[in-house]
């Protein structure tokens, strides 16, 4: 028994040692980069699964086993931990601390609130339907980062007033006493409920025993979580749906427009290419009412919107229209004016130049008084100054991000992901269906650990000649493969949204890999459906098309 509880304590080092070495035939047997890349992949796979180190340490694996194996050089590997993506992030991280520290987020929250009720369903509802909204126009990783403060703002605020409201009701039921919060949790009849509905919480009021009776509550609950970081269970839940709501939408909605997401993207180019060469209506309960009176006074305690406010609010506006319109895809956008450089500017560029405001607009003045008594500004203070900057740059998120554009970048220069890509040449004797269904699970499978644009070039060009091996039109296996490149929802790593999603801290990995598989199957089985119920005979992809390669006897499927 007492080697069980050995084995209890170490297992984190005792998984990371027999990892090691359970793997280790890999490289040592076949003696190839392919299966010393995949050594490297298998061993992250499972740390990151596991948590057996700190995420960002597992991350940073690939900087030390590639050179090793003699992958990638040291200095190849190091450039992938810092790439556009961080330099988008540190912009946004500037908006996002300018939002939070003249509470911004609180008043849009308390706004959005009051508008759609407490209720999480309708809450999550709106955020999704926003998000996915603004995913279609936006980079992914954009709108994640510009909606998650804001979600995590309504998020606290619903709590805290659900909190006040309970801390009140008990108060006013039981005074110094706790007989009827017994009764009202052990007993479930209708007359305890009835009294329960029928009681009104006093707004604002709060005394001794209102505290004490809040903080018996508060450690029973915590009993099932970790820490007192939630009240309730319902509550830590409540967090994770919202969570995962903005960073499924943030992919979802990406997938609807060609310039929602970089896959899409890379799937236009190549094909272009390809044609050249080849609870509604329930009334409110009586606590639902005393919560939406909570949020209504906590938002009248804001008071007018300040200048700060109204400037964060302002340059929000600002990077946003500049994301869309950089390249909108129906019109041109502003990139062109820098024709002669075509994609040098993106995201991160206007991400750079708005977080550069914050630092440079003036808040409030810095004043002094002189000897005589006179008060005089010496200076002024920025929006956001660098301490207020570092102390919300989630530096631990871009290394995780950079480890998988690293690992992303070994398979690549190792030819793990040719020889993956080249396995898939047999799949020419199989139905049409079958081969689709296997693409469209070995690409999802594929984008959790590399990145989507990595995965969706490597095999575009490998599943277009298979189309044209078995005589079908290259859309019909192009566009699921394509769809399903942005099903990366298993893990922190599989895509930047997922990232800062993670980084608030509600979600464990194990929390993203159960919903994440659901929503993947889920994905795949929707895409499959819509391809052989209305796309197919939409755009008519059972004739073989006169810009593809011609063949000598045309079938079609």
């Amino acid at each position: 028994m007492k080697f069980f509880s050995y084995v209890l304590v170490y297992r984190r080092l005792l998984l990371v040692v027999f990892t090691l070495l359970i793997l280790l035939p890999l490289p040592l047997i076949l003696r190839s980069k392919e299966a010393e890349c995949a050594y490297t992949l298998f061993v992250v796979a499972i740390f990151w699964l596991t948590e057996a180190l700190p995420l960002s340490i597992t991350a940073l694996l690939p900087g030390l086993m590639f050179p090793m194996f003699g992958i990638m050089p040291s200095k190849e590997v190091a450039s992938a931990y810092f790439k556009d993506f961080h330099l988008l992030l540190i912009g946004v991280i500037c908006l996002a601390t300018s939002i939070e520290k003249w509470n911004l987020h609180k008043r849009i929250a308390l706004r959005m609130v009051m508008m759609v009720g407490v209720n999480p369903a309708w809450l999550s509802l709106g955020f999704m339907s926003s998000t996915a909204f603004l995913s279609m126009w936006l980079s992914n990783t954009s709108t994640a980062a510009m909606v998650m403060p804001i979600v995590e703002a309504v998020a606290q605020q619903v709590i805290s007033a659900e909190a006040e409201v309970e801390a009140t009701q008990m108060t006013y039921f039981s005074g110094s006493t706790n007989q009827a919060l017994e009764i009202d949790e052990s007993i479930n009849g209708q007359e305890a409920n009835e009294r329960k509905e029928k009681t009104k919480p006093v707004p604002g009021y709060s005394n001794d025993a209102g505290k004490i009776s809040s903080k018996m509550e508060l450690e029973k609950n915590s009993g099932t979580n970790s820490g007192n970081k939630y009240r309730t269970k319902k509550d830590h839940m409540m967090c994770k749906l919202m969570c995962l709501c903005i960073a499924y939408s943030s992919t979802i909605g990406g997938l609807t427009t060609i310039t929602g997401t970089s896959t899409n993207l890379i799937f236009a180019e190549h094909f272009n290419i390809f044609k050249e060469m080849f609870q509604c209506g329930k009334p409110l309960t009586a606590k639902q009412k005393a919560c939406a009176a909570f949020i209504k006074q906590e938002y009248q305690k804001l008071g007018p919107i300040r200048y700060q406010e109204i400037v964060t609010l302002v340059l929000f506006i600002v990077m946003a229209l500049l994301w869309f319109s950089r390249d909108p895809g129906f019109v041109s956008g502003w990139s062109a004016l820098f024709s002669e450089y075509p994609g040098f500017a993106t995201d991160s560029t206007v991400a750079l130049l708005i977080g550069l405001l914050f630092f440079l607009i003036p808040a409030k003045r810095l004043t002094k008084t002189t000897p005589t008594g006179e008060t005089v500004a010496f200076d002024y203070s920025p929006l956001i100054t660098w301490k207020e900057f570092q102390s919300f740059m989630p530096w631990d998120i871009a290394i995780l991000v950079g480890g998988g554009f690293a690992l992303a970048d070994g398979c690549e220069e190792s030819g793990l992901s040719k020889w993956i890509g080249n396995k898939l040449s047999p799949l020419g004797s199989l139905p049409v269906w079958l081969i689709i269904l296997i693409s469209s699970l070995l690409v999802t499978s594929l984008t959790e650990v590399a990145s989507n644009p990595a995965t969706i070039t490597l095999l575009l060009p490998i599943l277009s000649p298979l189309a044209e091996a078995i005589h079908v039109n290259p859309l019909y296996i192009l566009l699921p493969s394509t769809l399903c490149t942005s099903f990366a929802f298993l893990l922190p790593v599989a895509n930047p949204p997922n990232a800062i999603v993670f980084s608030y801290g509600h979600l464990k990995v194990m929390d993203m890999v159960k919903a994440g598989l659901g929503v993947n199957i889920v994905g795949v089985a929707v895409v499959m459906l819509g391809m052989f119920t209305w796309i197919v005979p939409m755009f008519d992809l059972h004739t073989y098309p006169s810009w593809a390669p011609p063949i000598s006897n045309e079938t079609t499927p």
